[in-house]
């Protein structure tokens, strides 16, 4: 299982350094048309790269939660490893909630927009849409390994 978690870290890692990389090609678009006659102002280059920059922010969240960075933050004095795994399920617990927020309310807002299309590209908003329910889900595949690792090492410090 820990194989497929890793493969799928990967797969979002290199999902969100091409989002990264394509993203640069319309804001460059962007700039360069505003600032010189030698491009034309293409509309379509605002809307690629909003929905670019959703995803990327997603895909970093994803990430982020996988490498424990995204909701870290070290307030705490360096406790002894029992506690320290104690505290990170606690605060795993609190992103548990925001991962199970963004599923459900990621699949209605799915739901809401599945019959839309974006005004210039006239993409299937469902399209931009999944990337909140697929964060959700993500938090929580990589909670439940996360969880799993530190309940084990709680587990070693009572039998030891």
């Amino acid at each position: 299982m820990r194989t497929l978690i890793n493969a799928y870290s990967r797969l979002l890692t290199w999902l969100m350094v091409a989002t990264v990389a394509i993203l640069v090609f319309p804001v460059s678009l962007q700039v360069f048309s505003r600032y010189t006659a030698l491009i034309p102002s293409y509309i379509w280059t605002e809307e690629l790269s909003r929905f670019l920059f959703i995803w990327m922010v997603m895909l970093g969240a994803m990430v982020g939660i996988r490498e424990g960075t995204h909701f870290e933050v070290d307030v705490w004095p360096e406790l002894g490893r029992r506690a320290n795994a104690a505290l990170r399920i606690v605060s795993n617990l609190f992103v548990l909630v925001f991962a199970l927020v963004f599923l459900y309310w990621g699949i209605k807002f799915v739901e809401f927009g599945w019959y839309q299309e974006s005004e210039l590209a006239e993409l299937p908003m469902p399209f931009i849409f999944v990337a909140w329910p697929l964060a959700g889900a993500t938090w929580i595949l990589f909670l439940g390994e996360i969880f799993f690792d530190n309940v084990r090492i709680l587990a070693a410090e009572d039998a030891a």
